[in-house]
């Protein structure tokens, strides 16, 4: 059984309600993302609210998190009262279809999403956990077109997927004229492939920045030097 619980340096992630767990791929992009002159962040598909409140943590912008699951909405309300950064968090239970063609005084200057990814796969049997892996309920098309509607002119969009579907949003986003700028590719373990991509868009081409992380050395729990430089300012072990 999963942990009720996760705790981080400067938060504390309940996880007892909600389908998908903290996990690395979470902890990656929200410790990758560069929040730099970001006002308004969204978060799509906030599970816990992790990558919400690690933004938090680095950042001054307000933050507005979604998810289209009820019980990931109470959990992650929960996580963001007992937070620091409260009242610069606002968690909305509601599809990315809908809340992308809802009115505002802005658009966001940084958008993230650690979204569903499974196309063709087995499903599993719990309902909340299988809408939070499977892209039934936020196919990709829907997830470009609501980063298209709410990413401003000078935005970023940060996601992070399995290879095989990175190359298939990158080249979506291409023919929507959203271009990937920057990339990391993920290596789980050292004798391991490639399994990640952490990308980064834009709606201005400019030059490409690529690299890679490995997180663990030969045996599990032996993380490299390069993946606790990454994820210090979370982790207690780092």
């Amino acid at each position: 059984m999963a942990n009720q619980s996760f705790a981080f340096k400067q938060f504390k992630i309940n996880q007892d309600k909600c389908a998908m767990k903290v996990g690395t791929d979470a902890v990656l992009l929200g410790a990758w993302v560069n929040t730099a002159n970001a006002k308004h962040i969204l978060d799509i598909g906030t599970g816990t609210g992790i990558i919400a409140l690690m933004l938090a943590q680095k950042s001054g912008a307000k933050i507005d998190a979604i998810d289209i699951d009820q019980n990931a909405f109470i959990q992650a309300q929960e996580n963001v009262n007992n937070c620091l950064w409260k009242d610069r968090i606002l968690i909305h239970n509601t599809a990315l279809q809908k809340f992308s063609d809802e009115e505002r005084e802005y658009k966001y200057d940084l958008i993230v999403s650690n979204p569903p990814y499974f196309v063709d796969s087995s499903k599993a049997i719990e309902e909340s956990r299988t809408n939070a892996r499977h892209t039934d309920q936020l196919p990709y098309n829907d997830l470009l077109n609501g980063v298209l509607n709410l990413l401003s002119p000078t935005g970023k969009f940060y996601v992070i997927l399995p290879t095989k579907e990175s190359e298939l949003f990158r080249d979506l986003a291409l023919e929507n004229k959203l271009f990937l700028t920057k990339v990391m590719r993920v290596i789980t373990r050292t004798d391991k492939p490639e399994k990640r991509w952490l990308m980064r868009f834009e709606f201005t081409q400019r030059s490409f920045s690529e690299s890679s992380i490995t997180i663990e050395k030969d045996e599990r729990h032996s993380y490299t030097d390069e993946y606790k430089e990454l994820t210090k300012d979370y982790y207690l072990a780092f």
